[in-house]
């Protein structure tokens, strides 16, 4: 089974735009132009992430213990998201390092967005 594709709510999709430019431009990922009340990420035909108001009309929220992971090709991306989403007005939850921090592999980074989302960047070695 592969991912199709994710999608992140926002209560102003355009006001969101700039803080997933920063932290997904910081990894590579590239924005398609807004379609419908929709913004997307990622490479053209594989897996991406769509931001979006939630189609129930309700306030988008955070949901406990649901966080998404981003693969990051190497350490300086992982230091360059989380940047991007601290400078973008998201809030840390744990920054660049090794996980388990005596590990040598799994290197990662953990922030929210402004609503509150959970992300994590990484990068593996």
């Amino acid at each position: 089974m592969t991912i199709g594709y994710v999608t992140i709510g926002a209560h102003d999709v355009e006001a969101a735009l700039p803080f997933f430019d920063q932290v997904f431009g910081a990894i590579g990922y590239e924005r398609g132009e807004p379609e419908g009340g929709w913004a997307f990420y990622g490479p053209k035909g594989a897996p991406c992430v769509g931001i979006c108001k939630p189609h129930d009309g309700a306030a988008p929220r955070a949901g406990n213990g649901i966080m998404i992971a981003f693969k990051a090709t190497d350490q300086e991306q992982v230091r360059a998201a989380h940047a991007a989403a601290l400078a973008a007005g998201g809030k840390d939850e744990g920054g660049p390092g090794f996980r388990p921090p005596e590990g040598a592999e799994f290197y990662g980074a953990y922030f929210r967005d402004p609503v509150g989302n959970k992300y994590c960047v990484y990068a593996t070695t």
